[in-house]
Parts: structure tokens; sequence; C-alpha cells
């Protein structure tokens, strides 16, 4: 499985991320979680421990890495590079092992007056290319809201590219802008799973206003979850219900794969 997670700041796409891997690690799968959102915040969904945090270093700070990959120097104006890098060794040389589930965070691709991120953003697709095209690993993308790790090339071998979305309008409005990004490089259905339910009316609201996006499956409103997010813990321990839930969505995720 090939997971790509992402909306709207604040909804909970990472706790959903988070919780979808150590499912999966759980059953004694290989798991490559990606933390490819700008503000990462995977390590702490899944659990590591502030100080061992502060050991990870993102990709796109390893700049000797970068420059030795891609043959330019990281910041600089034009030149030539690599546009097919070598990545295959990468998830296995720098990624953060804990519980079952190998971490791996890309980092932020852009910063405004920095020159030229042309090697940088090049090593990162490569590398999200090799992951989703070419690993046997059950992969978790924690995405920034849109898609800018994913291209056209690697659009198709994404098994399912979820929205999460809350009840109300920005969430909603957030989701169909990523829907249409989606659908310029190929990715054939973007999913939905509203999260934070808290009335049943508010799932017939999501599923109308999200014309054209399949709605997967609902997660309640946990104050639990609201709580570990506020203590900078995971959330998979503190609800046995929101775990039954997500239990439920990764398993109609599967059976869809396996149809397709």
């Amino acid at each position: 499985m090939k997971i790509a997670v992402t909306g709207k700041g604040g909804v909970g796409k990472t706790t959903f991320a988070a919780i979808l891997a150590k499912l999966y690690a759980e059953e004694g799968r290989t798991v490559l979680a990606v933390d490819a959102d700008p503000d990462a915040n995977l390590a702490s969904a899944i659990g590591i421990p502030p100080d061992e945090r502060s050991k990870i270093v993102s990709l796109i700070d390893m700049k000797d890495l970068i420059e030795e990959r891609t043959g330019a120097k990281v910041g600089s104006m034009g030149g030539i590079f690599k546009l097919n890098p070598k990545v295959d060794d990468l998830p296995e040389t720098l990624c953060y092992r804990h519980n079952g589930i190998r971490l791996l965070v890309m980092g932020k691709s852009k910063e405004g007056g920095s020159g030229c991120y042309c090697p940088e953003n090049t090593l990162l697709r490569s590398l999200m290319s090799h992951l989703i095209l070419e690993r046997e690993d059950v992969v978790i993308m924690d995405m920034e809201p849109g898609i800018e790790h994913i291209t056209r090339g690697t659009a198709n071998g994404v098994d399912a590219f979820i929205v999460v979305v809350e009840p109300g309008m920005r969430s909603i409005q957030t989701a169909m802008q990523i829907d249409r990004l989606a659908l310029d490089i190929g990715v054939e259905s973007v999913l939905a799973v509203g999260n934070k339910i808290q009335r049943e009316g508010e799932k017939e609201i999501i599923c109308n206003a999200l014309s054209g996006i399949e709605v997967v499956g609902f997660i309640s409103y946990y104050q639990e979850a609201i709580n570990a997010d506020l203590a900078d813990a995971s959330a998979f321990s503190t609800s046995n219900r929101m775990i039954e839930e997500i239990k439920g969505i990764k398993g109609l995720l599967e059976s869809r794969a396996v149809s397709q």
C-alpha cells in the first residue's frame, strides 16, 4: 500500500497518517512513514520522544548529500545537475527507526531568497518516485496541504490519495482545491475522510459539499486525541474507539486497492 494523506492544517491528517502507520507496523509489515509536510510533526505523532526527535535531520538540510547526488551546490543559481540522482539507498541509511516504523523527514523545500532549489527538489522528487514506484514497503506519506512531492510520473503508483476534512467550509474548500490539483497530474481519484465528527448531520454536510469526492469513512471527535496533541504525544493509545474507526477505513482502502 502506498497512501498519501493531505488536508488543511489542523484537520488531523498527521494523526491519521501516524495511526495508519502504527496499525500496519503492528501487523508486522515493513512500514516507511514519510513526513513530506514542511511543518514536520509526524515524529511526534508516531510517538518518538522529544530528545530523540532533535536528532532527526531532514533530507533537505543534508547539503553535502544533495551536492554529492545531484552534482550541484545547494542554493546556487543555474548550472547543471543530475535529473535522476541515485536515491535507492537513502531509505535504509537515512530513516529513523521507532517501534517497527521507519521515519523519513523530507523537510521544507522552498525558502524565500535562498536561491535556486532545483537540485534539492530534484532529489526529493526522485526519492518520492522511488518510494512509490519501486519499494515493496507500506508507505504512508504525510503531505503538506497540497501535492508538492507527487508528480505525474508517480501519481498512478499511489493506492490511495486521501484528504482529511473536518466540518467547516475552509477545510472543504481546501479539499476541493487539492482534488483539482491532483486531477491535473493524473491522480485518478481523491478520497476523503471526515474527522472530528460530533453530530450525525455533519457527515451529511461533508458528503454533500465534497461534490465528486468519495468519502471513505468518518472519525468521531475525541478530546483524548486533542489532549495528546497538546501534550506533544502520540494519540495511538488514547482511544480504542478512534483506533477501531481508523481500522475500518484502513480495511476499506485495502479492499479498494485489491479490486483495482
